[in-house]
């Protein structure tokens, strides 16, 4: 039977006074599943006053005692692996390998957390100046908003915000994904569970209209944000307005570029994970190779032959090798980019429209797609499309590949597949994207590094993850100290030892 979902506030759920609800769906089947509130502007300032009210006694926790609620979260999170892998199949449509991916990668985040008590110390020196010494302390700032996609339910709310936010002793509001918010709401219990006091987190489903409070709030100090490119310029604008401070991953269109050296039956497998796993829906997915026209047509019909093996099926198979797109109306819309690839003269090789999964008719399914012979003017080529559609792009060399890569105004991950050394280190050196791979299809850094992606692909300063996020999520105090004697008027200093012995 659908459930009708609750928010979570100060640590309870709170059923919500709206009159709107977001219909949440297995993409799997397409049955509706349950309810999201479309929470009020009331009550999303609810949610803010209790993160407030929370922030001074969660502050004022060591930051050991942090770290050990966080290791405490880490152990939940892995009790409760196939629970969660299960919710993020369900809602989300990733198929089971990918689903534990993406609860691992929580887990991940919630390690660089438990680091906290290092990873926030400032600096000192004794003797700044004769009789001054200087400290710099990193402090917490107070309530921060984590604004979610559909994409990853548990990584990005809990991988990349939640953890070091709260562990640096600030407390979140989160915008949960109105139509994947199950995998949040759960794991915001086993904070609780892990003694999380009540407020520090504080979970809301709502509309752009309500996340306006958010981005005005006066209590809120900054703003986390993954989504499109539009709406994450927008909220950066807005909010940096308000003075506070903004990190805004947004969307892409990553190219990996394939060299004549390259061994193509290796290559083309790492291309096919990056670009049609989590059905392409990542801002990391691999969408273009541009690909040295000696080679071009072997790649292309290797692509083919190992695309075409590839087994889609509902998320919770095992033996699923590609699940369905999130929800219905991005379906339509990647059908639509598919239709529009064919009509701007892409020439389609493997064609994903109308797949069926027998038993799942109505589920959200689109096949791998490749198109040949795409060029930067056609909208598959220049845009993101966000499904399991890759673009072939051809160049004669090098140089003209990495032209055609950082025309792209985007800039998150780029790719070089090749043997030969010096292309290799002229490729890292000169490429646009801020997470870089040599054979390696999905250039994502472990979390101890920041997720850094350039251009249109991020607004901000400081990049999610590694010690960006500790930077981001903390203000710095610099203390100068000097001590006089108390004969205060000859303005002495205390101690009038020279220093021998």
């Amino acid at each position: 039977m659908a459930e009708k979902l609750k928010y979570f506030c100060n640590g309870q759920y709170v059923e919500s006074k709206t009159d709107k609800y977001y219909d949440l769906h297995n993409p799997s089947t397409g049955e509706v599943t349950g309810y999201a509130p479309c929470c009020t502007a009331a009550e999303v300032n609810e949610a803010v006053a209790a993160a407030k009210a929370a922030f001074p006694g969660w502050s004022g926790t060591p930051a050991v005692k942090r770290a050990q609620i966080m290791y405490k979260i880490r152990d939940l999170i892995m009790e409760h692996m196939d629970e969660l892998t299960m919710l993020v199949a369900e809602e989300n449509g990733k198929v089971w390998a990918e689903a534990e991916g993406d609860v691992l990668k929580a887990k991940e985040g919630t390690e660089l957390a438990t680091q906290v008590p290092s990873l926030m110390m400032g600096e000192s020196i004794m003797d700044a100046s004769r009789g001054y010494d200087t400290v710099k302390y990193r402090e917490p700032l107070g309530v921060f908003a984590g604004i979610v996609p559909v994409n990853f339910p548990a990584m990005i709310p809990f991988g990349w915000m939640a953890p070091t936010c709260i562990a640096c002793g600030n407390t979140l509001v989160l915008k949960a994904a109105s139509l994947t918010p199950r995998t949040a709401l759960r794991i915001a219990e086993l904070y609780k569970e892990a003694g999380v006091p009540d407020g520090v987190i504080n979970i809301v489903t709502c509309s752009r209209n309500e996340i306006n409070v958010l981005l005005d709030h006066p209590d809120i100090k900054g703003i986390t944000f993954v989504g499109s490119t539009p709406v994450g310029k927008l909220i950066y604008e807005r909010a940096a307005k308000a003075g506070k401070r903004v990190q805004a991953l947004c969307q892409a269109k990553n190219h990996a570029l394939v060299m004549s050296d390259t061994p193509i039956e290796r290559t083309v497998a790492g291309v096919i994970n990056s670009a049609f796993g989590c059905a392409g829906q990542r801002c990391m997915a691999l969408s273009c190779c541009v690909v040295e026209e000696s080679i071009a047509d072997k790649f292309v019909a290797e692509l083919k032959k190992q695309a075409s093996n590839i087994k889609v099926g509902p998320a919770y198979d095992k033996t699923s090798k590609l699940g369905p797109i999130t929800y219905k109306k991005h379906y339509d819309e990647v059908i639509a980019d598919i239709d529009k690839g064919v009509k701007e003269g892409a020439q389609l090789v493997l064609d994903g429209r109308n797949c069926v999964v027998e038993g799942y008719e109505n589920g959200y399914y689109v096949g791998p797609t490749v198109f040949d012979h795409v060029t930067e003017d056609m909208t598959i080529g220049r845009d993101e499309v966000f499904g399991p559609v890759l673009c072939i792009k051809r160049c004669k060399d090098f140089k003209e590949g990495l032209e055609i890569m950082n025309a792209n105004p985007y800039a998150n991950g780029s790719v070089i597949f090749t043997q030969n050394g010096y292309f290799a280190r002229e490729f890292v050196r000169h490429t646009d994207g801020g997470m870089v791979g040599v054979n390696v299809g999905i250039p994502v850094p472990i979390g101890f590094f920041p997720f850094s992606g350039h251009k249109n692909s991020f607004f901000g300063d400081l990049h999610c993850l590694g010690k960006d996020a500790y930077r981001f999520y903390t203000e710095s105090k610099t203390v100068t100290t000097r001590w006089f004697d108390e004969d205060e008027g000859k303005n002495t200093v205390v101690s009038t030892w020279d220093g021998t012995i």
